[in-house]
């Protein structure tokens, strides 16, 4: 056990000088490992923060959603078939009506109109490309919205259908220039005046396809008396929150059975309208992920196989450098498996320490985004130690050549090399 540790450090040792002596032969051999585990690792860093990220969007919005319109979310396999959804009648009140009062495993249930592309003014200001969410009421309550100064939508003003509204932080952000006091104050959409209850946190735009920091939320109601609902142009959405304690694939099932009744399907016929819900995107996403995965393995492995041949190289350098010094061991009892795990151990060591150096740069990056960019990016444990265990694999095949050519060395004819 002694004899194993002393020739580990001083493996270790000599590939640190090797480090030290040749330091521009060393860091091209190593620039390879480096770059082969930097591509493995942040592409494995990259999609784990990502696949986080979403999984934590996905539980904060609700597993337990149900969001119904003319257009379903994903092609689940086969043809997108857009002229048929863009035919199919848009979700109405009479569909939240049926659900609010037939639906008990349903514990809210909302109506939101989309209206793109308007233009928001106050006074002298005006911002352009705003989306406007004309909403019935609960819609507070199955999306993740808060607001930071004055207050939400009141119900009575809902179903009144009053020009009230609540402003996204982007758009008070330009409107407002920073007064937080916007209470009472009145803004232009749509040709009509609407009074400003309050303005949300920033939030960002979610998986559901909503950016609340660049939109105005106002009551629908209000809303059905400045456009057409019925025209194809419009697409509303009825989301729908599972009771707690509901299975959502039941209430899913539930649902589906009612507007079908609602809007008189024939038996047989297939639904004229579509039941999407966050998972179906985040399975989606999984996949694709996945496929990344593999594509980033690909390039980090391709890396690691050049710089694996650059480690050989120097190994077998150093090899020749120590001949006359391996003929001495050999001459003075030194074993052959001593001498090869001698190289091998300094093989490894070398590709660790490009690996490292890879790992390090992965782990710079993720500060940056995280702090600099506000996005959520961790070096999990299992990737670090993935990175260096790959470093010792690869030291150990490209290093075990030139290790068994160093313990198989005569001695008499070593000492004698030039």
């Amino acid at each position: 056990m002694n004899s194993f540790g002393q020739i580990f450090t001083t493996s270790v040792t000599q590939a640190l000088q090797e480090l030290r002596v040749n330091k521009l032969r060393t860091f091209l051999s190593l620039l390879g490992i480096t770059i082969g585990i930097f591509c493995i690792i942040a592409v494995l860093t990259a999609l784990d923060s990502m696949k986080d990220n979403i999984h934590k969007e996905v539980s904060t919005l609700g597993s337990d959603e149900i969001y119904i319109n003319r257009w379903p979310w994903t092609d689940d396999g086969g043809e997108y078939k857009w002229w048929e959804y863009w035919r199919r009648p848009s979700m109405s009140l009479a569909e939240i009506r049926a659900v609010e009062t037939q639906m008990p495993d349903a514990e809210y249930a909302s109506l939101v109109l989309p209206i793109s592309n308007m233009t928001v003014k106050r006074g002298d200001f005006d911002i352009s490309n705003i989306t406007g969410y004309a909403v019935t009421n609960n819609f507070d309550k199955v999306q993740n919205i808060e607001v930071q100064s004055g207050r939400y939508l009141s119900p009575a003003e809902i179903g009144a259908g009053i020009y009230t509204v609540v402003l996204g932080n982007d758009v008070y952000d330009q409107l407002f220039q920073g007064n937080s006091d916007v209470t009472g104050k009145t803004v232009t959409f749509l040709g009509r005046k609407f009074y400003v209850a309050g303005f949300l946190k920033k939030i960002g735009q979610n998986m559901a396809g909503f950016d609340f920091d660049n939109s105005v939320i106002f009551p629908y109601y209000a809303a059905a008396n400045l456009v057409d609902l019925r025209s194809l142009e419009y697409n509303p959405n009825l989301i729908i929150k599972a009771a707690p304690g509901k299975n959502v694939d039941d209430v899913r099932y539930e649902a589906e059975g009612l507007l079908r009744r609602v809007r008189k399907v024939k038996p047989g016929a297939g639904d004229d309208f579509a039941m999407n819900q966050l998972s179906q995107i985040s399975q989606k996403l999984d996949m694709l992920f996945s496929s990344i995965d593999f594509i980033g393995v690909i390039i980090g492995g391709f890396s690691l196989l050049v710089g694996s041949f650059g480690i050989a190289n120097i190994m077998f350098v150093t090899v020749k450098e120590r001949t006359k010094i391996i003929g001495l061991k050999k001459a003075i009892g030194a074993k052959p498996n001593s001498i090869l795990m001698e190289f091998l151990v300094e093989a490894v060591t070398l590709c660790i320490i490009g690996g490292l150096i890879g790992i390090t740069i992965v782990l710079l990056l993720s500060f940056v985004l995280t702090y600099g960019f506000h996005y959520n990016v961790i070096l999990s444990l299992q990737n670090f130690f993935l990175g260096v265990g790959i470093s010792a694999v690869v030291g150990v095949l490209a290093g075990i050549i030139p290790a068994r050519a160093a313990s198989r060395l005569d001695p008499v004819v070593a000492i004698r090399s030039n």
